[in-house]
């Protein structure tokens, strides 16, 4: 064992618990179930082959869904929606279909992260103030307006200065080595807390074999519902992409090997797996962890595993110490987190040089907060997809007069049914005095629609002026 590996393992577990627990919290769940995926990212997940830095555990990215899931279903059935989700990736993963994950607009992952950041921020705002936050993520928006008036002033503080210290602190290079900002944040507000006894919400422990739910009988019957199954897929695919995504953000911040993304989506498919038998929170790759990881000077995967060791250690020997942690420090933690998730910098490049991706990003986002993530993310797919049709769907006319021979019209490009209305008034207001020509040779593709067309168009054409169909050039 290297000693670097094992000083990284220490630094990636003090930033995991405190995101473990605060990731649970919002997820409508009892703080131990996030503590258990954490330690299964690190013994299940980490011992396997895929990114030898990546670290695994709950993410901030999936609190959304699993809170939805946990309202519609009950808390029972997390196992086997999770236990789906991992198998469901085993399978992806073992079709080798990871890379084409890659494949998926850059602006639906950053629409659905922006989104997920945003009704995170609204949601835990009010548990920034021990106040219950509304169901929907419209009623949340609308809500921060009275929120002011209907917070606890003592709570709202601890989770201002929370975020305070979580924007301060990193500016501090070599004390953010020392001690992650996440960690001192959260143990701030602990100490805060208990040494002027402050009355404000802490977390509630219940203990870890309590809080363990491995799923019954009668929870995978469940399975042949609509909903459950579509909650199922959601999981996979939202975590898979995650996943990924953070895999090729870490491979950029190091020399070592490249991630090999199959391997990896079966890794996060048996971390998964297990988390559901466990009733667990779900998994993703998170790159928060896996950049503490890397900047700690991690160089094989001990160190991801040994930071499951403490973490299960710390569950073990110390749960009680949980109890003491201010649930509005967490919230704090988790709107910083959730700031994170929104990329604010790049709306600027997008607006003055891809104002397409930038509308499917607004989009996607607000169709998240409006409606729920899955829907969302389906919204924002279809919206990609029909801005690639139109973008590709480029049909140019040109004309050349020859004098008496007539004119030669050219159509080069894509000529389908998205551009057909140009097509057609680019060549009937050619002049009908004239014989014309029309060649087909620079069209890339011609669908039905406009093939349809364009016959049409010349048999309309006066018949002593007969236009002609080349298909050279």
């Amino acid at each position: 064992m290297r000693k670097a590996d094992l000083l990284a393992s220490f630094v990636v577990f003090l930033v995991a618990l405190p995101l473990c627990v605060g990731v649970a919290i919002a997820s409508g769940v009892p703080a131990e179930l996030g503590l258990v995926t954490g330690i299964v990212g690190g013994l299940v997940a980490g011992v396997m082959p895929g990114s030898s830095l990546q670290v695994s555990g709950p993410a901030a990215g999936l609190t959304v869904l699993v809170y939805e899931a946990v309202q519609s279903y009950g808390v029972q059935a997390l196992g086997v929606l999770v236990l789906g989700a991992g198998l469901v990736q085993l399978a992806l993963g073992a079709l080798r279909l990871g890379r084409w994950f890659r494949a998926v607009s850059v602006a639906v992952v950053q629409g659905m992260l922006a989104g997920i950041g945003l009704v995170l921020i609204a949601g835990q705002v009010y548990a920034m103030g021990d106040v219950a936050a509304p169901a929907s993520g419209v009623g949340k928006v609308a809500g921060l307006v009275s929120l002011v008036g209907d917070a606890d002033p003592v709570a709202l503080v601890i989770g201002g200065a929370t975020v305070v210290v979580l924007l301060l602190w990193p500016r501090w290079r070599r004390g953010a080595r020392l001690v992650p900002a996440p960690l001192l944040a959260v143990g701030l507000a602990s100490v805060v807390t208990g040494v002027f006894d402050l009355s404000v919400r802490r977390v509630e422990v219940s203990g870890l074999l309590d809080a363990v739910r491995p799923p019954g009988l009668e929870d995978f019957g469940r399975l042949t519902e609509v909903g459950v199954i579509g909650t199922v897929l959601a999981f996979a695919l939202i975590a898979s992409a995650e996943s990924l995504f953070s895999a090729a953000a870490v491979d950029r911040l190091h020399r070592g090997r490249r991630t090999d993304y199959d391997r990896e989506l079966i890794a996060q498919g048996a971390g998964n797996a297990v988390c559901g038998v466990l009733g667990a929170l779900p998994m993703t790759a998170v790159i928060v962890r896996s950049a503490a990881n890397v900047r700690a000077g991690a160089r094989t995967k001990v160190s991801r595993v040994l930071h499951g060791v403490w973490l299960l250690v710390f569950t073990a020997v110390l749960p009680g110490a949980l109890g003491v942690i201010p649930v509005a420090a967490l919230a704090g933690l988790l709107v910083h987190a959730g700031c994170k998730l929104v990329p604010v910098r790049e709306l600027g490049p997008l607006w003055r040089e891809h104002r397409g991706e930038l509308v499917v990003l607004v989009v996607t986002a607000v169709a998240i907060v409006v409606g729920n993530l899955f829907e969302g993310v389906l919204v924002g797919l279809a919206l990609a997809v029909a801005k690639t049709a139109w973008d590709i769907s480029h049909v140019h006319v040109e004309t050349e007069d020859q004098g008496e021979a007539g004119m030669v019209v050219r159509v080069v490009g894509h000529a389908t049914f998205l551009r057909l209305p140009k097509l057609l008034d680019a060549l009937e207001a050619l002049p009908h005095d004239r014989d014309v020509r029309l060649e087909l040779g620079g069209l890339r593709h011609l669908d039905h629609a406009c093939a349809a067309a364009l016959e049409g168009w010349a048999a309309g054409r006066d018949h002593e002026r007969v236009a002609t169909i080349s298909s050279t050039s």
